[in-house]
């Protein structure tokens, strides 16, 4: 079908003669054959978002619809792949016409000719149905990927192929019920726009680990959840986006870099091939998609990065994989969409942003999940989605803002006074939360410790009565303080220096397991409830702030993990110290 353009707007298109065509249906802009997709349907009037620059451009030239959605390419190969937002790839589209990216050129985004050693896992005659596993391709030394069986086919398989075959080469034949012989290939295309069917979405039981301390004490993720992490600029967004991208125990990683600026996603582009996978010493890359989507790449693709991303993300969950999709930043996006809405002419919203801003980031969000997915192993998957937001200024009252915090159930505040005095991660722990809390306290008490819950919030007590404190040291000063207001502001003091802040770039203080993290805020709060004690036996603050195991305690992060004991032994020096300070003081400890 062909229709002809009537009117050009930036990366708007409005052809005439497409009468027959559907929402969402990818288009041919011009001879150039420019990617387009069909965003609005008015009579035969159709209005497309072009993918690629539009100068030139002019009303008369052809538009093609190929009559499909916009869909991604999911087989062997996504792995160490650096795809745009509509998923070309960048590193075949250099070599093919250099470092710019000229329109219209046409790569396919899976390679075609490389071949992949196809393991079988089932034999003529097995029973099949969506999602069951046909057998495995060792795409990289961490990634073992499972080919399943393509949506809406079972029957028995007639024929399975083994060795050597490329994406699009048949792996298998499935004979169905009706008699139909139908080939399976390594390959399968799946619309962006519409989520992944699975069999059953499960609840939230147990973290996301991250090896942050205080994402993972304060206010942790669940595994299947969702999570934004609002700052403004220079508050460490990115840094924390890269830790939980190396750190979360989470089986493959999707990036996202949506509109972010080019020095930005060329130091992921650059980092992420030197990073190591903690767990296998090998390159992280072997475990990670990238989406690179910079500032100055056609406005419109934005939009699409994020859907290309989650429907990635969705293929591997199906496969039985733990995923973590970080998209940085769905302010960029949702600025995307606030371009389009105004070159269609939409009512505005909130500060220009389109009426409909809070349901599409819902309909991203609402695709992460702990899911049980399609196959006779019911295996289970989980997509954990970790969106990045760069309010204007910091103001955290803005639509994007709010409209993810509507959606979202951990909020981690990045702020900008925290990390203009160096403390990182900028987190503040008084305006941060996380909604899963209380379903996860069953979980820490039998992994971590029966003390976990109660060690957290008597922690958080402390760091809020530190707030409240604060105004009053400010106004009179900290002499006019009891001594144990004065003991908690020194407690809160070890707390935030040393539990709360964490040098990312430190090789033992980068992570800290859960182990860890127990006998680290055991031994803070175990010195203010010794210290305490010893007040009230007489003892003088500045005895009980100056022994000499203070030193040891603020330097605990940086015992190895290797070397836990080091930890009781500061514990057992800290209860010997506080105990020959009280028995002067005339208490013994007992």
């Amino acid at each position: 079908m062909q229709g002809k353009i009537v009117k050009v707007s930036g990366p708007l298109v409005v052809a005439e003669g497409m009468a027959d065509a559907k929402m969402f249906d990818v288009v041919r802009v011009s001879d150039r054959r420019l990617i387009g997709e069909i965003i609005e349907l008015r009579g035969d009037k159709a209005s497309i978002q072009v993918y690629e620059e539009t100068s030139g451009l002019g009303p008369g030239e052809p538009v093609y619809s190929t009559g499909e959605p916009l869909s991604v390419e999911l087989g062997p190969g996504l792995i160490e792949s650096i795809f745009d937002g509509i998923q070309r790839p960048l590193t075949l589209i250099r070599e093919k016409v250099g470092d710019r990216i000229v329109r219209g050129v046409e790569v396919p985004s899976l390679d075609r000719e490389k071949k992949w050693e196809f393991v079988p896992g089932v034999k003529p005659g097995d029973k099949v149905e969506t999602g069951d596993i046909v057998g495995i391709v060792q795409e990289t030394s961490i990634v073992e990927h499972r080919v399943m069986v393509p949506a809406g086919v079972q029957g028995s398989i007639e024929w399975v192929h083994e060795g050597p075959a490329t994406v699009v080469d048949p792996i298998a034949k499935v004979k169905t019920d009706d008699g139909t012989v139908i080939d399976i290939t390594m390959m399968q295309r799946t619309p962006v726009r519409i989520g992944r069917k699975y069999r059953e979405k499960l609840p939230p039981a147990f973290p996301m680990m991250t090896g942050q301390r205080v994402i993972d004490t304060f206010f942790p993720v669940a595994k299947g959840g969702v999570a934004a992490v609002p700052g403004p600029f220079g508050s460490g967004k990115t840094v924390v986006q890269h830790q939980l991208a190396k750190w979360a125990d989470a089986d493959i990683i999707v990036y996202v870099g949506c509109g972010e600026r080019g020095n930005e996603m060329t130091d992921v582009l650059m980092e992420f091939p030197q990073l190591k996978d903690p767990k296998t010493g090998e390159p992280l890359m072997k475990r990670t998609v990238l989406i690179a989507n910079t500032s100055d790449m056609p406005v419109a693709a934005r939009e699409a990065s994020i859907y290309t991303g989650i429907t990635i993300a969705e293929y591997f969950r199906d496969m039985g994989y733990s995923v973590a999709i970080m998209a940085d930043s769905t302010s960029r996006w949702a600025e995307a969409l606030r371009e389009m809405s105004g070159r269609l002419e939409e009512m505005p919203g909130e500060e220009g942003y389109p009426a409909y801003l809070g349901s599409r980031l819902a309909e991203f969000y609402e695709r992460a999940g702990r899911v049980v997915c399609f196959g006779n192993d019911n295996r289970e998957g989980a997509i954990t989605a970790i969106g990045a937001v760069s309010p204007p200024g910091g103001d955290f009252s803005e639509p994007v803002t709010q409209g993810t915090l509507r959606i979202v159930k951990v909020f981690w505040a990045l702020d900008a006074q925290l990390a203009y005095r160096r403390h990182f991660p900028a987190i503040n722990w008084l305006t941060s939360y996380s909604l899963y809390l209380d379903r996860l306290d069953e979980w820490y008490r039998s992994e971590a410790s029966e003390e976990w819950v109660k060690l957290r919030q008597e922690a958080m007590t402390i760091l809020q009565e530190e707030s409240q404190l604060e105004e009053i040291v400010r106004l009179v000063g900290v002499d006019a303080l009891s001594v144990k207001d004065r003991l908690i502001l020194e407690t809160a003091r070890s707390i935030r220096e040393d539990y709360l802040h964490q040098n990312a770039f430190h090789d033992v203080d980068t992570y800290t397991s859960l182990d860890k993290q127990f006998k680290m805020l055991k031994l803070i709060l175990e010195f203010h409830r010794l210290g305490q004690q010893a007040l009230e036996s007489g003892a003088e603050l500045s005895q009980v702030t100056n022994l000499t195991v203070r030193e040891r305690i603020g330097r605990a992060k940086y015992i190895p993990e290797d070397q836990l004991d080091q930890l009781d032994d500061i514990m057992k020096e800290l209860r010997e110290q506080m105990s020959s300070l009280m028995s002067e003081g005339g208490l013994v400890y007992a």
